[in-house]
């Protein structure tokens, strides 16, 4: 039936048709055939532009049925067989082949049950062709082969992970070796990434890396929020490869596999010591990549980027991306948040709340719902707090900014004997502010009690040397602060004996005189 298009424009020709026979090379009873039924059907040659071989064959012969296929055997459920392969990782087209025949002993053979089951995939494994656009996408993986590191002094062995990367229109290849694949070493390969080509493109695609992918999702991958930042500060955008679907990502895999054999396996027999090391002979190898003639097509990587990836980047940002790192913590009840063992105070309203805490090598910045509430030099002491005053309570900041003088000075103005009590109180302590607590609390009993009776009960306390915030709140609570000093108690004195040592002997132990006899 294909050649039913020729007969009919050979025979609008006036050709015989034992000439056509011989020009379409089929039997003269097949092209009288064709030509009798063309004839009955009313078709006459030329026949309508948008008519396929299909729709000619149906019009000449419409009561012709198709051609059915002929099966031996009913053909198993492969959508069925398909989804049990990918959902059960360890299970074999053998496996399942064998269970076939164990319900049907004369189905097909294990050969002819692969080739219809590799057919039948052929329907459904259809590849859409990318076009990349200069300057569009740069693609990012991590090579699958490491490069060992030796320690020099040890002779330990360190494998170092491979960075790749390949901008998507001239193939353009990065690569460098780093001491492993964390985030630190991400965000660093991205940022040298850049700068080795000499500008920024629109789109970086990424595998769902733990590094760069928090939670990976086929629709809405969650990013890292610091390779989320880098983004920001490149002004690109960060699509994920889907999950699964390494052809999102076809470039960085056959970049992976072009350094693989052209720069890791030509390393395999060298030794090096550290990265630094590595890395220079990486970037040799990586030069001679670039400028490798393709075999298929002319020019290099190195002359496509120059046509077409360099002219279409976008400049680099003025400052270089500083690392940080992000956390999320609870602000404590001292209004203080730990980072690293380090304590950092936040403004005391956000206590029991949570903030998220971005981390340099210099700074600390503490954020609240996207707004940076404060910032601190990043310090190394653990177990120790960096305090901004004006973070704390007012009370809190009164209460620091506490001096013993400014503590005789307030009692002062209640009077001259409170003013003495406190000064005493301070002067009987090793250190002043062991005494704070004390003389605090006596002023505050000022606002309980009037002038009057705090200057008679200092007074009493004085006569008394009882220097503690205790007795002054005893002798107002008791009202002894009314009695009159004659009323007092008399204050019973040891008599003069020579047995009496007196307060001189223990402060020179040295002296003490030898025990008498007896």
């Amino acid at each position: 039936m294909r050649k039913l298009k020729e007969v009919l424009r050979l025979d609008s020709l006036g050709i015989s048709q034992h000439q056509i026979a011989r020009s379409c090379s089929i039997s003269q009873s097949t092209v009288h055939e064709y030509v009798s039924a063309a004839r009955s059907a009313g078709l006459k040659w030329p026949v309508p532009e948008s008519w396929d071989d299909r729709q000619i064959e149906q019009t000449v012969f419409p009561h012709r049925p198709a051609p059915e296929v002929w099966r031996k055997h009913p053909e198993p459920d492969w959508a069925k067989i398909q989804q049990e392969l990918q959902t059960h990782k360890n299970l074999t087209l053998q496996l399942v082949w064998q269970e076939e025949r164990e319900g049907n002993p004369e189905g097909y053979g294990y050969s002819r049950f692969c080739d219809l089951y590799r057919r039948w995939l052929k329907t459904l494994d259809l590849v859409l062709r990318q076009e990349h656009r200069a300057g569009e996408k740069l693609f990012v993986d991590y090579a699958g082969d490491t490069i060992p590191i030796y320690d020099p002094r040890t002779g330990d062995v360190q494998h170092a992970a491979v960075f790749v990367a390949v901008l998507g229109a001239s193939s353009y290849a990065f690569a460098e070796a780093t001491s492993g694949q964390d985030l630190r070493n991400w965000i660093g390969s991205h940022v040298r990434a850049f700068e080795f080509i000499g500008g920024t493109t629109l789109v970086v695609v990424p595998d769902n890396l733990k590094s760069g992918v928090r939670q990976p999702c086929y629709y809405e991958p969650d990013l890292n929020p610091t390779y989320r930042e880098w983004g920001e500060h490149y002004e690109v955008a960060i699509i994920p490869a889907r999950p699964y679907r390494p052809r999102d990502k076809a470039k960085a895999e056959a970049g992976v596999q072009v350094v693989q054999r052209w720069i890791i396996a030509a390393l395999r027999k060298r030794r090096f010591f550290s990265l630094e090391e590595a890395n220079q002979s990486i970037a040799e190898l990586l030069g001679r990549l670039n400028q490798r003639p393709f075999r298929k097509r002319e020019g290099s990587r190195a002359t496509l980027f120059a046509q077409l990836d360099r002219p279409a980047l976008h400049p680099l940002p003025a400052t270089r991306y500083e690392f940080g790192q992000w956390q999320m913590v609870r602000v404590n009840l001292d209004y203080h948040v730990e980072v690293e063992r380090h304590y950092y105070s936040v403004p005391h309203a956000l206590a029991h709340q949570e903030v998220e805490v971005r981390l340099t090598a210099e700074t600390v910045e503490v954020l609240h719902r996207g707004m940076r509430v404060t910032s601190h030099a990043r310090s190394y002491e653990t177990g120790r707090a960096t305090t901004l005053t004006e973070h704390m309570p007012k009370a809190h900041q009164k209460y620091l900014g506490r001096t013993p003088s400014s503590l005789i000075e307030d009692a002062t103005r209640i009077g001259p004997s409170t003013g003495q009590l406190v000064e005493a109180i301070l002067a009987a302590k090793r250190h002043p502010e062991m005494g704070y607590r004390s003389c605090l609390g006596i002023l505050r009993l000022a606002k309980t009690y009037p002038p009057e009776r705090m200057e008679a009960a200092a007074q009493r306390a004085l006569r008394a040397r009882a220097y503690n915030f205790r007795s002054m709140d005893s002798i107002l609570r008791n009202q002894l602060d009314r009695l009159s000093p004659s009323d007092s108690p008399p204050v019973r004195t040891s008599p003069e004996h020579e047995n009496i040592r007196g307060a001189d002997y223990f402060d020179f132990p040295s002296e003490i005189d030898p025990p008498r006899s007896l």
